[in-house]
């Protein structure tokens, strides 16, 4: 299952530009695409979010990831994408021995969200336990702050409409090896770690860049692919850090050009 071609994730509108003087030019500004993407595994409608319709074969398989419906991308047999008037249908085919996880994670849902926790019904499903990261990071200082430097370039899509997150694979260097954005920081994220699996890419001592705020979904996300290091533009919150702790994941957060925030690992 190759990763798909860029789908439509931008449309043109009609734009007044307003200056300080007054002055009006009128001209046409793409626009970021977002839209109901509805996921179904093996017939069973699991979820509807609001997304950037682009990549989504890769979402699909981060989105598995991350509910732990499957282990590594080989357990899904089939994904295809059915452009509907209201949006995407995104159809995975999971292997059979992965039907009983479906099943059980099926029956904790009572409704669908992005965030992950609304559809839960109790807590004990809400905060399962994180698997330890087991990989490590190589990367320094140095290299968070030329990652910093390089991701705008890094993110075409935000570049035309300004309104898009990006999620980064990083080295240990500091390079930026592949991106994915998305106009919900959750599925960027799930687009990069279901592509870097698709494409057997490792973190290899590297880290994971999001643009956005360090939020617990996001922190179970990184745990739950192995992430060694994770580092947002904005801040924690509590459980995230809580999370992170539990699970022996680095963070970084604040990471601006001229300063970043390393949260301490707990005693």
């Amino acid at each position: 299952m190759p990763l798909e071609e860029n789908l439509a994730s931008t449309v043109a509108i009609a734009i007044d530009r307003i200056a300080d003087d007054g002055s009006v030019i009128a001209g046409m500004r793409p626009i970021a695409v977002e839209c109901p993407v509805a996921i179904e595994f093996n017939g069973i409608g699991y979820a509807v979010m609001m997304a950037t319709p682009d990549q989504l074969e890769a979402f699909a398989v981060g989105f598995a990831l991350g509910e732990r419906l499957i282990e590594r991308w080989e357990d899904i047999v089939d994904v295809d994408l059915h452009e509907h008037i209201a949006g995407w249908i995104v159809r995975v085919t999971l292997a059979p021995d992965r039907l009983p996880r479906l099943h059980e994670r099926v029956r904790h849902r009572i409704s669908d969200s992005s965030c992950g926790l609304c559809g839960i019904e109790n807590l004990e499903q809400a905060l399962r336990p994180l698997p330890r990261v087991a990989s490590r990071s190589d990367a320094g200082p140095a290299a968070i702050f030329l990652a910093l430097a390089a991701l705008r370039d890094s993110q075409p899509l935000n570049q035309r409409t300004g309104a898009v997150h990006a999620a980064a694979l990083c080295g240990s260097d500091g390079a930026i090896r592949t991106v994915r954005e998305d106009v919900g920081r959750h599925n960027a994220f799930d687009k990069l770690i279901g592509a870097m699996a698709m494409d057997g890419l490792g973190w290899d001592g590297g880290f994971a860049l999001l643009s956005s705020r360090c939020s617990y979904e996001l922190v179970e996300k990184a745990a739950l692919a192995d992430c060694p290091m994770l580092v947002t533009i904005s801040a924690a919150t509590d459980l995230a850090v809580r999370r992170a702790s539990e699970a022996g994941l680095k963070l970084v957060m604040l990471a601006r050009s001229d300063a970043m925030l390393a949260v301490a690992p707990a005693p």
